[in-house]
């Protein structure tokens, strides 16, 4: 019997395909996260047959008014799908390594994990320890690159797929993906989009990882940029700087934790704003107009037209529902205590 070169050619294929899903199936993998972007990328290896064999997250942590303990998200997702899941205080305690070596991982996978892994944990799997980064690496290491992506007004941004090492993001790359920053994104849907993005760009490289088929590329240190975590100081806008900076201020803050200036020395979060041209300068952070589509507030070279927020004490409302009984007025300024 002759088979025609299209023909063996499927035959390699299929035969290919049921030794890497054999191997996927046979690969431990430890999956290590814990906010909301974390979830696309563990649903996905489970989705696609990888063996996960534990989730390690944060500790439980009371919130809202009524502190109530809450568990993490990731620990939410591994629960539904029957994942043990192991949450320490402190990861690098000698016990708490003890018990993830114990899990004889072949693959550490970490996305917004929030601890540092330490040096016994990162040498142990076969296929080492890689991180799903929301960022396009070497720009943008730390805990907030969403939010300072943002606030910096940038074009595009993206995720990157790199080794751990015991520095801050500063491991070798293994792949990376970009998407365009719009205009009416903030860090919501930024959020959404790369988490996406982590999950789909994580599936091809760990496929490739695993038939060793992928390259690792070295960091360029010298362009790299950070994104700590978002302080209080961070929140409270700055009528002296531009429209511009201003908007992309509050789109890199939205919807949390939100920025905020000050109305008769209480907070004001400002929700969603605008860069608006002012026909007259004014003084910053003076309010130039109040009406329905929007309070306007000066800047240093313009106006900021604010479309929704949220006084103290009140819910978040639209400036339509704000100048409704509201004292606000021209003339007032914002930003001062």
């Amino acid at each position: 019997m002759v088979f025609s070169l299209p023909t063996l050619q499927i035959g390699y294929m299929k035969c290919r395909e049921r030794v890497n899903k054999s191997l996927e199936s046979q690969i431990r993998i430890v999956f290590m996260g814990t906010p909301d972007f974390a979830v696309p990328s563990l649903r996905r290896l489970v989705d696609e047959g990888y063996h996960v064999v534990s989730v390690v997250s944060q500790p439980d942590k009371p919130q809202g008014r009524k502190r109530i303990l809450t568990p993490p998200p990731v620990k939410v997702a591994a629960q539904e799908m029957e994942l043990p899941v192991f949450q320490p205080q402190r990861l690098k305690d000698p016990e708490n390594v003890q018990r993830v070596l114990e899990m004889e991982p072949d693959l550490i996978v970490t996305a917004a994990y929030g601890q540092i892994l330490p040096r016994e944990i990162l040498d142990a799997p076969r296929f080492g320890c890689i991180n799903v980064h929301a960022s396009l690496l070497p720009k943008y290491r730390g805990g907030a690159p969403i939010h300072h992506a943002l606030i910096q007004g940038e074009k595009e941004t993206g995720v990157t797929i790199m080794y751990m090492v015991e520095a801050l993001d500063a491991g070798d790359m293994l792949a990376w993906k970009s998407i365009p920053i719009d205009e009416e994104d903030h860090v919501g849907t930024l959020h959404d989009k790369l988490a996406k993005l982590g999950a789909d760009l994580l599936s091809e490289t760990v496929t490739k990882l695993i038939q060793g088929d992928v390259k690792a590329i070295p960091q360029d240190h010298e362009q790299a940029t950070y994104a700590p975590n978002i302080k209080r100081e961070d929140e409270q806008l700055d009528w002296n700087r531009t429209s511009w900076e201003l908007f992309h201020q509050v789109r890199g803050l939205s919807p949390w934790p939100v920025a905020y200036t000050l109305w008769n020395g209480k907070p004001l979060k400002v929700w969603k704003a605008r860069p608006v041209p002012l026909g007259k300068p004014a003084k910053p952070g003076t309010v130039v107009r109040v009406e329905d589509d929007g309070v306007v507030v000066a800047t240093s070279d313009g106006g900021l037209q604010i479309l929704e927020l949220q006084p103290a004490g009140k819910k978040r409302m639209t400036a339509e529902q704000f100048v409704r009984g509201r004292k606000l007025k021209p003339g007032d300024v914002l930003g001062e205590s």
